[in-house]
């Protein structure tokens, strides 16, 4: 799969990189410098490279939308035309100071998303974990018990392909429902941040669901 990072920070460096070693096709775009999105290429190796947005979006099967909620207007105008593409995002739409959601309860950012480009298919996905378990997670990706990840999304061809790339990572796929479960995912990473980044055990922290009774 070819697979677009739009935005090269904590979640879109270790995912592209741990997309390409799970033998994906991966363009690096949207970083301060060229200098540190060639560094993410070199290190990831396999099929990775870095790129503008715009090369990160031309040619890809799914791109991953990780930048801060301020910066997604900018590098979706950088991207340019993404009809028709697969955009799993991970932005969680705070403030700018990081406090709180300016998008909540009546509609969510992935909703939102949705609205700024309405001939892509967009869906939530990985937002709800730290970024320091990805690596962890992948490392432990044969084990048999794995920690879950939630997604929604509205087009079932585009949640298949999140849920791969899901996978992939080493997460099991959880499918919420619809992009307006989003409303409830968003909310929930604040949770996940607090226990990671306030409580006392670190921040490599993931989740799992159980079913009983089946």
């Amino acid at each position: 799969m070819r697979v677009g990072i739009l935005g090269s920070g904590l979640m879109g460096g270790k995912l592209g990189t741990i997309f390409a070693r799970a033998g994906h096709e991966v363009v690096f775009s949207y970083a301060r410098t060229k200098q540190k999105l060639e560094k993410l290429a070199r290190e990831a190796k396999g099929k990775a490279r870095a790129g503008t947005p715009a090369e990160a979006a031309r040619d890809a099967d799914a791109l991953l939308l990780a930048v801060h909620w301020s910066r997604v207007d900018d590098v979706l105008k950088q991207a340019g035309d993404v009809s028709g593409k697969t955009i799993v995002s991970c932005s969680l739409p705070m403030n700018a100071d990081d406090t709180d959601l300016v998008v909540a309860h009546t509609s969510s950012g992935a909703e939102e998303l949705a609205k700024k480009v309405p001939g892509a298919r967009v869906v939530a996905a990985f937002g709800t974990v730290p970024s320091e378990v990805l690596f962890d997670v992948f490392a432990a990706r044969r084990k048999v018990t794995k920690p879950s990840l939630l997604y929604c999304g509205d087009e079932s061809r585009s949640k298949k392909v999140a849920a791969q790339l899901i996978g992939d990572v080493g997460f099991d796929p959880v499918d919420a429902g619809p992009l307006r479960i989003a409303r409830y995912t968003e909310p929930f990473t604040l949770l996940i941040a607090r226990l990671a980044y306030e409580g006392k055990r670190g921040p490599e922290l993931a989740y799992r669901f159980e079913w009983f009774g089946e």
